[in-house]
């Protein structure tokens, strides 16, 4: 059986479960019909935080608060994400870590996480589809620009510094 969660025209998170058992491939289901199936004898980790959620949306002040929260977080996580993109490591997943969080309150970061997903997984197809010496300038670059950036924040003055090593060309340029 597939599950596949809609956000389309929910404000509050709260979606629409379509599923391919029922009366038909893609039948709308809600949440509470099909968490209270056979198959379900308790209540997964998803129905509390649905029925949690559905609480906090009663009071709109509790409501409000909480979508600032999300917000703020998701922000943030998305900032800290775009800034490890040059970085060698899991910038695109924290990237989409802080779009999955503003998604699950906004309805812009739903599409926005869709749409920047494509564009990602088109780019990759296309990188995946060059020869090796695209893709190993690719790579050098990638390590330029992550050199750089180490350098620029004093990485390697500080981890020099962790060894006794204090050549002034470990030193960043900026802010001395």
């Amino acid at each position: 059986m597939w599950v596949a969660l809609s956000l389309a025209g929910q404000g509050n998170g709260l979606g629409t479960l379509t599923t391919s058992e029922g009366a038909g491939r893609g039948e709308m289901v809600s949440t509470e019909e099909l968490n209270t199936s056979e198959s379900d004898a308790k209540p997964g980790p998803l129905h509390h935080w649905r029925a949690h959620r559905e609480k906090v949306a009663k009071n709109p002040a509790l409501d409000m608060t909480y979508r600032i929260v999300i917000g703020v977080v998701g922000f943030v996580v998305l900032v800290v994400g775009i800034i490890c993109i040059p970085f060698v490591g899991p910038g695109w997943l924290i990237v989409f870590a802080g779009l999955g969080i503003l998604a699950s309150e906004f309805e812009f970061a739903h599409r926005l996480l869709h749409w920047v997903k494509k564009q990602y997984d088109r780019v990759m197809e296309w990188f995946l589809a060059q020869n090796w010496l695209i893709r190993g300038i690719a790579a050098v670059l990638t390590f330029v620009v992550t050199v750089a950036a180490l350098w620029l924040l004093g990485s390697f003055s500080l981890v020099g510094g962790w060894f006794g090593l204090d050549w002034p060309w470990l030193e960043r340029p900026f802010f001395k």
